[in-house]
This record gives structure tokens, sequence and C-alpha cells, in this order.
């Protein structure tokens, strides 16, 4: 019997401890244990970011100018054609103006006749003052001796003496008016022959700085008309341009115009030769084009031996605007809700929380990130769409190519 309670007993305590584990199997079986998923990562850190605008430019001669002739004449030599160096002060071109060199001859003329018109004139002046003070002194004895004796001299005589004093004391004045219209008539002439010749120096063409021919319009016996205001349609002799110091111009966009400034940085990468050059910007319109929405910016860019042509383009890559030791995060790992920005933080718990941010200046693969996160914040950098606050998350570090590595791509 008391092997029998033993064994009942031995039954009864199998029967419950295999109860308790069905009970705890079927209760395992109902509440899985959550399993995290991946996520690459990328962290908050602090550093240096430079936002930049990347456009084409087109070089343009820093001076360029059509040289026309003054006067109207015939091409009678023409020393120099497309491509050739000058010098300022270079002798491009002779006209031959042959009426012209009468015209001048005519107004030395002139000059040399009223220079003796004045000779003539100023001998009247002192033959009038010396016929003056012989009068004058003839009337002063007839009136001294008049007033010591009355009635010695005739009342005739002496207003006789007194109206050719008068007369001649005019005719002093009358001969220095003339003088003086003459002196007059030397300074038109004088200038009128100046004129001629200042026209007669226009017959040769010169360059006005130092400079390349880029273009010859015209040939030994060409007719060429005077250029006498910008609206006569005459036909230039030479065209000249300054191309060893370039004008680099950009448009750029209005949205970036307000960072635009005397002395930023320009990098220039000629597309042509791939030459890499470094710049400053020199000068901008302060206005916008309104018809593209652009201002137009321009670098000076040394040109002494002539490599760079104008007309050529160049990649160009203006730095705008520059935050040190601010807050980055790879552009990828912000997610743009129509205004709203937001990041998908993992928390110390590895949990998953959309956090709102707020940008300051970005880059193509860089934010900067003014606003919402700290430091040493974990956020997830790729797949955001398919992650939910408050999910479980087994962080990864994100490969985020380098912009070398971005370009080769």
């Amino acid at each position: 019997m008391r092997h029998k309670r033993i064994l009942w007993i031995a039954v009864v305590v199998v029967l419950v401890l295999a109860a308790y584990a069905l009970f705890a199997f079927f209760r395992t079986a109902k509440t899985p244990v959550e399993q995290p998923r991946t996520a690459a990562v990328v962290t908050v850190t602090r550093g240096n970011l430079a936002s930049s605008l990347t456009i084409a430019g087109q070089f343009q001669p820093y001076q360029q100018v059509d040289l026309h002739a003054k006067v109207s004449g015939f091409i009678r030599w023409i020393g120099v054609d497309i491509g050739d160096k000058v010098h300022q002060g270079q002798v491009l071109a002779k006209l031959e103006v042959p009426e012209l060199q009468d015209q001048y001859q005519g107004a030395q003329a002139d000059v040399r006749h009223t220079q003796s018109e004045i000779n003539r004139a100023q001998s009247e002046v002192l033959s009038a003052q010396s016929t003056y003070s012989a009068l004058h002194a003839e009337y002063t004895r007839l009136a001294e001796a008049s007033k010591q004796r009355p009635g010695l001299i005739a009342e005739q005589e002496l207003d006789d003496a007194r109206a050719k004093d008068q007369q001649a004391s005019a005719q002093i004045s009358v001969a220095k008016a003339s003088l003086e219209a003459m002196q007059q008539e030397l300074g038109v002439s004088n200038a009128t022959s100046h004129r001629f010749q200042t026209l007669t120096n226009y017959e040769e063409i010169v360059a006005p700085f130092n400079g390349v021919v880029t273009m010859r319009y015209a040939d030994t016996g060409s007719l060429i008309q005077a250029g006498q205001d910008s609206n006569t349609q005459t036909l230039p002799v030479v065209q000249v341009a300054q191309s060893d110091l370039l004008r680099l111009r950009m448009p750029v966009p209005e949205s970036d115009v307000p960072y635009i400034a005397i002395g930023g940085d320009v990098q220039v990468k000629i597309s042509s030769t791939g030459r890499l050059l470094t710049g400053k910007i020199v000068r901008f319109t302060r206005a916008l084009d309104t018809n593209t929405r652009t201002m137009l910016t321009e670098v000076d860019v040394p040109n002494p031996d002539l490599v760079l042509d104008p007309g050529m383009y160049a990649e160009t890559t203006i730095q705008l605007q520059q935050r040190n030791d601010t807050l980055i995060l790879p552009s990828q790992a912000i997610v743009q809700d129509g205004d709203q920005s937001y990041v998908l933080v993992v928390t110390p718990a590895n949990r998953v929380e959309r956090r709102n941010v707020t940008l300051g200046i970005q880059t193509s693969n860089r934010s900067e990130i003014t606003g919402g996160l700290h430091a040493g914040d974990m956020v997830i950098a790729s797949g955001q769409t398919s992650y939910q606050p408050g999910d479980l998350v087994s962080p990864h570090a994100a490969f985020i190519p380098t912009a070398a590595q971005e370009v080769s791509e």
C-alpha cells in the first residue's frame, strides 16, 4: 500500500509539471519576442560648411573697340592684320586726305594775314597817341596863355584847338578797338588752324591700348567715311581687343545674388583645356536682368601669354556662405514633408523617434542643422519611409560617399 501511494503521488506530480509546462508553452507562443530591424545611421557632427554655386562663365576682352576714321579719306597704308599684337600709340593705318592739307595751309595763311593786320593796328594806335600828344600839348599851351592874358588868344582859335584835342583822343580809342578786333580775329584764325592741324593728325589710325587686332575691315585704297557720331553707320578700319587681361562674366541667379560680394572667392575650370584657376569677384552690375533674372558678375583673369581666347567657356564655382563649428548632417538623412523638414532619430534605447529640424546652408550632399538636433545624435540615413516612430532597430553605420566619389559616379 505504501508503494502504491508513493506511485500515485509521483504520477500526480508529473501530471502537474506537465500541465505547467504545457501552459507556459502556449503562453510563450501567444506573445512572441519583438525582433529589432537593422537601420543604417549617421551621426550628427560639428564642422565647417560652405555653400557654393557652379555656373558657366564666358571670357570677354577687358577692352574692345572698333577704330573709325575721324576724317574721310582713302586708305594709303595699313600695316596690321587679324591676330597681330599692337601696343598703345602704334600707327595701324594712314589715310590720304589731300584737301585737308590745303585747308590747313589756308588757315595758316589767315593767321599770318591777321598777324599783319594786328601789326598795322598797333602802328595806328601809336600814331593816334602821338597825334593826340601833340594836339593836347598845343591846346594846353593856348588855354594857359588865354588864362594868364585874357583876350590874347581868340576864342575861335581856342575852340578849334580843343576840338582837335578831343578828336585825337577819340582816334586813340578807335585805334585800340580796331587792334582788339584784330587780336580776336587772330584767336579765331589760330583756332581754325589748330582744328585743321588736329584733323591732319587724324589721318593716322593709332592703337588706343596694348592688344590684338581681332578684325580688319578695310584694305589699301578703301574709301573711309568720317565717323562723326555714334548714329553714323560708317565702316571701321580695324577692331582691337585687350586680351592680356580678360573679363570672366557669369550670370548669377536671383536666389544667390544676396551672397555675392566684392572679393568673393571663385574657382575656375577652363572647359577646353581643363586648366584650373582661382580668382576673386571684382565687380557686378548690382542690378538683375529682367529677362533672365540673373545678375552679371565679373572676375578679372590675367592672360599675359594669350593662351586664353575671348569667347571661351569656363565652369566657375563661387563660394557663397561659410559656417564654422556648426552641426552638419548628410542631406540624404533629411526628409522633406511639405515646408517642414524632419529626421528619424535612434534613441539610446534603439527606438525610432521623429524629430523636426531647422536647416541652414545646404550643399550638394550636406546640410547645416540650426535646430532640433545635438552633436552625437544618431539619425537613420536611408529608407526612412519603412520606419515608424517607436520601432525597435539595430543601428549600424551607413556608408556615405565622399564628394570625390559622388563626382566619379
